[in-house]
């Protein structure tokens, strides 16, 4: 049977996970059938919480599994491709984070010409750009690890395939591997945080030439977005910190940021606030009136 503790964990992450398929899955939904959530915006948004679905998908189930088993155990081939879709996605999700500050600085300092730029094809070349992103920065350090010889314990000290975790069974030395692995989360954190905070001293240069009203009305946009960059940036500088710490980051980081994307987004967002509500009040049942009779007799 479960201990106290790990029972108290799997409830947590069962729940979180819950949680983050609804979530995300409400937003995928209502994006996709609303026809009033047709701008860019919401199309980003989707594409995230798509992500965000895979990214977890890729790690807590089986870690579920593993609290429940007592051992969590899986094959190489398995483990070298959660190892790489857990960094691709975590690139991905800040590649598309990065198109969706790009879409605010266009909106709010080029608003005559937003439709013009934001068209379908430019959407969808963002998107794919976003993961062609995230696979050119994990493909490096992925291949290197998989070609290296592994021997002694075969027990990864994690609750999935982390790279490091990986690392620490080669037999023989990983300097090269830390510092392409290194290089490439530099690369990936640097180069989408960089475009991020270009783009909104643009936007914050633009606003400054604004009224109070508009002001108002630019941070309302902004502030979801800005939120949800915050919490990830935040999260991820702590990875490379002492080695137990990070454990414990990465696997709150896991479900934190999917579990909080959905909550921001529509507690911030007027739009897609009422959109889940009109979703959510279609499925409701109809009220039936009992039917009276009527006595016609005289």
């Amino acid at each position: 049977s479960l201990g106290q503790e790990k029972t108290l964990l799997f409830c947590i992450l069962l729940l979180g996970y819950i949680v983050i398929l609804g979530g995300n899955s409400m937003i995928i939904f209502v994006a996709l059938t609303d026809s009033k959530l047709n701008s860019p915006m919401f199309f980003f948004l989707y594409n995230l919480s798509f992500v965000d679905i895979i990214y977890t998908t890729t790690t807590i189930p089986s870690m579920l599994s593993g609290l429940l088993a007592g051992m969590n155990t899986i094959s190489v081939p398995g483990c070298f491709l959660q190892m790489h879709f857990l960094i691709q996605l975590g690139v991905t999700s800040r590649a598309i984070l990065t198109v969706m500050a790009y879409d605010r600085y266009v909106a709010i300092c080029k608003p005559l010409r937003y439709t013009a730029i934001m068209t379908r094809p430019a959407r969808l070349l963002l998107i794919v750009g976003s993961w062609s992103f995230g696979v050119f920065c994990t493909l490096p350090a992925t291949s290197m690890a998989f070609q290296r010889f592994y021997c002694g314990p075969n027990v990864v000290k994690h609750g999935w395939c982390d790279p490091s975790s990986v690392r620490r069974l080669v037999c023989g030395d990983v300097t090269v591997d830390n510092f392409v692995a290194l290089s490439c989360a530099v690369v990936a954190l640097l180069t989408t945080g960089v475009l991020i905070l270009t783009s909104y001293i643009l936007i914050g240069l633009s606003v400054l030439k604004m009224g109070v009203a508009q002001r108002l009305k630019v941070f309302g946009t902004c502030a979801a977005h800005l939120t949800v960059v915050s919490i990830s940036y935040s999260s991820a500088s702590c990875v490379y910190i002492s080695y137990r710490v990070r454990i414990v980051v990465s696997v709150v980081y896991a479900a934190l940021t999917p579990f909080l994307n959905p909550m921001i987004y529509s507690l911030k967002n007027k739009e897609l606030r009422e959109s889940i509500r009109r979703t959510l009040s279609s499925f409701r049942p109809a009220a039936v009136l009992p039917n009276k009779d009527v006595n016609t007799d005289a």
